[in-house]
């Protein structure tokens, strides 16, 4: 077993615990669900005043025949799924209803968020040339109404991978021109020539997660996000073009106050931002951040009439939501709406 600065790193083919390094299949290495584990054992920490998960945390086990067939192509096609990496507690629901969300650029992240158990390392520039194209097959095969495109942060590009992003949603566009695409980016180090080349792709929906509210950004996120960044790229995004649908999300349970969480959608709303998704933060393994609340169901309810009362045209809110849960839902009503809108501007009902 090979060492780096004292650090066992594991070769390809061993598994890895969490928070140990090993080397991929490309030959760098990275660390097994993002975050480094102690290197001396902790102690247990004393459990916190209703720590035990609440029964409306439980999810439905992954099944169904549309579950299998997407698996199976996932597997056949070597895909990344932020469903399988991120641990996501709705993945059969969701492959069920004919929604994926699909990760680009391989499944080994720049940056070590201490919320996410993606695998965070050094990719060294490589990219597989081939993955828009094999996306844009698998998503035909597997017969999707809507996908969504996300990835690990790629911070050793030039671009951040924006060219990569752009290529796999024309690749879809292509192939099945009625699939409707969602962008979930990273922030691309705030530079907007990055975001506009993934606007121009012919995408449906450009979502960037603000994650958490601004005074938990740090140490939530890796100290190269940033919440004002976030802010910055949404606006961007709907001022470059403002028929595309812009998206967020927000975990909550971390800390936050209840004015925290309606500072948030402001200063969202303030940026024209259409659609905001709110979950419950789940602490992915003993490495990463403590939960500090749960938040019931009512509590989520009542967050998402905040956010319809400033105008977001729809608030998905609930204890097993994540940022891409059910995502077809939101547009199809937004299309409704357009279509409603058409009708009764050919029939001379309101003013072109």
């Amino acid at each position: 077993m090979a060492q780096f600065k004292g650090i066992p790193i594991l070769n390809a083919g061993e598994a890895p615990r969490s928070g140990e390094k090993y080397r991929t299949a490309q030959g760098f290495t990275a660390i097994r669900d993002g975050i480094k584990a102690a290197a001396m054992p902790r102690p247990a920490p004393a459990r916190k005043p209703g720590a035990r998960k609440p029964t409306w945390l439980r999810a439905p086990l992954a099944s169904g025949a549309g579950f299998q067939a997407v698996k199976h192509i996932v597997r056949e096609h070597r895909l990344s799924t932020v469903c399988e990496e991120a641990k996501c507690p709705n993945i059969g629901e969701c492959w069920n209803a004919g929604t994926a969300t699909i990760m680009l650029m391989g499944a080994v992240c720049t940056r070590a968020c201490r919320f996410c158990a993606v695998d965070t390392g050094n990719p060294q520039g490589w990219l597989d040339p081939e993955e828009p194209e094999n996306v844009a097959r698998s998503v035909a095969l597997m017969g999707l109404h809507y996908v969504v495109l996300t990835s690990v942060d790629r911070d050793d590009l030039p671009d951040g991978g924006a060219a990569h992003y752009a290529a796999a949603i024309r690749a879809i566009k292509s192939r099945t021109p009625h699939t409707a695409v969602e962008a979930l980016t990273p922030d691309f180090a705030g530079v907007l020539a990055n975001v506009y080349a993934v606007m121009d792709s012919g995408l449906d929906v450009f979502a960037q997660n603000v994650e958490t509210v601004e005074r938990l950004t740090h140490p939530v996120r890796d100290p190269r996000a940033g919440y004002r960044r976030t802010l910055d790229v949404l606006a961007a995004a709907k001022a470059y073009r403002p028929a595309v649908l812009t998206k967020t999300s927000l975990m909550l349970g971390l800390g936050e106050t209840e004015a925290e969480i309606r500072e948030t959608m402001q200063d969202l709303r303030a940026e024209a931002v259409d659609i905001l998704t709110l979950g419950q933060y789940l602490r992915p393994t003993p490495n990463h951040l403590d939960v500090e609340r749960f938040v019931s169901p009512e509590q989520f309810a009542e967050y998402r009439s905040w956010a319809l009362d400033l105008g977001f045209l729809e608030c998905v809110s609930g204890p097993l939501v994540r940022s891409s849960y059910r995502a077809e839902q939101a547009l199809a009503r937004n299309n409704a709406g357009l279509d409603q809108g058409l009708a009764r501007r050919r029939a001379g009902m309101d003013p072109v």
